[in-house]
């Protein structure tokens, strides 16, 4: 069975940065699209920024020029750079994989706080 495990959520001033890491493992089929998503109290989860296998990356408009997602394919592990973090950041954050037969899978979740 397949697990991800998510890392390094917390609480930061509006204008700091926090990582996330999201580590892939036990999957037996390769993963092509690797992502984050985001669910604020109240509000519908959305995406927050997707990465290929390839490197190709999608943002929400909201956190373009401030957050980063990159990937290690060799430690199947996808981050999140999170910079210049903003109060409406706030929420839990969820990384979410797709394997090559279209299965996605969900972290537990880790909680982001900005306090302004």
């Amino acid at each position: 069975q397949g697990q991800l495990v998510e890392s390094g959520g917390g609480s930061v001033q509006a204008g700091g940065s926090l990582t996330l890491s999201c580590a892939a493992s036990r999957y037996t089929v390769s993963i092509n699209i690797m992502g984050w998503y985001r669910q604020a109290p109240g509000k519908q989860r959305e995406l927050v920024a997707t990465i290929s296998s390839g490197g190709s990356t999608n943002y929400l408009d909201s956190v373009k020029g401030r957050f980063t997602i990159s990937r290690d394919n060799a430690k199947n592990t996808v981050y999140l750079q999170m910079n210049s973090l903003k109060p409406e950041d706030t929420a839990v954050y969820y990384c979410k994989v797709r394997n090559t037969l279209m299965r996605e899978y969900w972290g537990q979740g880790t909680q982001v706080t900005v306090s302004s």
